[in-house]
């Protein structure tokens, strides 16, 4: 078949992500070859994450043509979150077409949704990515592929800067990235909405009612706010600036994930240096003991003052941050800031509270994170 060229750029988007990031390559010789080639069975797999829905059946469409080019197997795995009457036909019909287009194997998850503060759209998304990486381990698939485009980019920049700031809120969604041990690929974020190829290519997809146009100029109430910027801000933001900020939003992101990257790194190194666990006992106790070098008496973490002084405010701040992540605390930026203080701004002043019954206390030259319980001299 001829390719038009939306359809072009598509396929080089998706081999360009699979090649460039060493995903995988051409398998055998004669794939660089025309010709039809068959696959072989134990090639490896890439899956595409289908809900059905016209981006994510372009990708499979698309990832198919490509992966089979090279001689590697592509699959789909769809998740059915449950939250909508008639998700199961949904994603069974998302099922069928996937087969319909060649892929295999063709995985079907049921994610069990449980809000816990978060909102329900975040906890969707964490019992997606839950399933998404259980399904990549058990086929041993070596990246699933998801179907942002530069659309959703720029949806996730304007959303960002609207719930946090900084570097982190520009720089938007990373092209790949690890969690939990699987890896994900987002081969069309250099590609719009309308870049995409159903058309081109015949390919049916289900229409999300939440994605759908405003009635009357309006959106219903209940709406996530996703739908609410892509629908409602972005075109505001477009009929000011009367330009593509879409484009615009999208391509600094990529200039702010450089930044963002290069400060991540630069963190995680001195964080190496300047932050180590307590060790956690049956019976926590004086976690701000005198002793820098004995952390058998707490549980969480000790932040060395001295080391983590030397560095500049943005990687500071970034330390401290990492730090409380990798522990399970969620930290407010406030507080991030109030405990950069005990280090470059100390005169005794008392304890930084943090989620979870927390709190960070200065003791001479160590910073101790732990469990209200765990602190001694309180």
């Amino acid at each position: 078949m001829a390719y038009s060229a939306r359809l072009r750029k598509a396929v080089g988007a998706v081999r360009a992500t699979l090649s460039a990031v060493e995903l995988c390559d051409v398998q055998a010789p004669e794939f660089a070859q025309h010709g039809d080639h068959a696959v072989a069975a134990d090639a490896p797999l890439v899956l595409v994450a289908c809900s059905g829905g016209r981006d994510s059946m372009a990708l499979a469409a698309v990832s198919h043509i490509v992966c089979t080019s090279m001689g590697v197997r592509c699959g789909a795995v769809i998740v059915d979150h449950g939250l909508q009457e008639g998700s199961e036909q949904v994603a069974g019909e998302a099922a069928d077409r996937c087969h319909a287009l060649g892929l295999g194997p063709v995985i079907m998850r049921n994610a069990t949704v449980q809000a816990r503060g978060e909102g329900l759209e975040a906890a969707a998304r964490q019992a997606r990515y839950d399933e998404l990486c259980a399904a990549a381990h058990e086929s041993g698939a070596i990246a699933v592929l998801l179907a942002h485009t530069m659309d959703d980019q720029a949806e996730t920049v304007l959303i960002g800067l609207l719930r946090s700031r900084g570097v982190d809120a520009l720089a938007g969604m990373p092209q790949v990235f690890t969690r939990s041990g699987a890896t994900f690929a987002r081969p069309l974020l250099t590609l719009t909405r309308g870049e995409t190829i159903c058309e081109d290519l015949g390919v049916e997809y289900w229409d999300d009612p939440t994605n759908g146009d405003a009635v009357d100029g309006e959106l219903p109430d209940d709406y996530p706010l996703r739908s609410r910027v892509r629908h409602d801000l972005l075109p505001a933001i477009e009929r000011f600036a009367g330009f593509n900020v879409t484009r615009h939003f999208a391509e600094s992101a990529q200039l702010a994930r450089m930044d963002k990257e290069y400060l991540d790194q630069r963190s995680d190194e001195v964080m190496g240096e300047a932050v180590s666990a307590a060790v956690s006992t049956d019976t926590p106790r004086a976690c701000a003991a005198d002793d820098t070098n004995d952390s058998s008496h707490g549980v969480g973490l000790m932040i060395g003052v001295k080391r983590i002084a030397r560095e500049p405010e943005a990687i500071r701040l970034r330390v401290i941050a990492h730090a409380l992540s990798q522990a399970g605390v969620n930290a407010s930026a406030a507080q991030i800031a109030a405990i950069d203080r005990l280090v470059v701004d100390w005169h005794g002043q008392g304890g930084v509270s943090l989620p979870r019954g927390y709190s960070a206390n200065r003791k001479k030259h160590v910073i101790r994170v732990c469990q209200d319980g765990a602190h001694a001299n309180r």
